[in-house]
């Protein structure tokens, strides 16, 4: 399962560097105006929200 969606990772990673590189740019350009701390609670809060998905995920899977 870990794979498949290390797969998938890679998959959707790689079509934004293959269709829209300069899209990356400016996203990046964006992060980079981001205060530090306001990053820190985007990514903290991506955690917790993609182990709720897999609790989930796995409680109804199973």
């Amino acid at each position: 399962m870990i794979v498949l969606g290390l797969g998938m990772a890679l998959v959707f990673e790689g079509l934004v560097f293959a269709l829209a590189p300069w899209r990356l740019e400016q996203a990046l350009e964006l992060i980079r105006r981001i205060p530090l701390e306001t990053r820190r609670a985007i990514g903290l809060g991506a955690v917790a929200l993609g182990t709720a998905i897999v609790w989930v995920a796995r409680s109804l899977g199973g």
